[in-house]
């Protein structure tokens, strides 16, 4: 191996924005995240859909009544155009 072409190794202490620290060991001293496995919602099955718009309202409404309702609103859409 080459010799000084390999960065140091430090111990790292990781600060994360809900305020949780640990220790790891990376190339930097500190690092700063923005979430880790205390507050990520995989890890602690608080899952949160952040719905502003109202997407997933409009989503819901739009498929509740299945394949056969979007059928029937296309079919009905189609007819005035094509006699028009």
């Amino acid at each position: 191996m080459k010799k000084d072409i390999h960065p140091q190794y430090f111990e790292t202490q990781v600060h994360c924005g809900c305020g949780n620290t640990f220790v790891t060991r990376s190339t930097r001293k500190e690092l700063k995240v923005d979430i880790c496995n205390v507050c990520h919602p995989f890890y602690t099955g608080k899952l949160k859909y952040i719905d502003t718009a109202g997407r997933i309202e409009k989503f819901k409404n739009k498929f509740a009544g299945g394949y056969a309702s979007l059928q029937r609103g296309k079919k009905a859409a189609a007819e005035p155009a094509a006699e028009g």
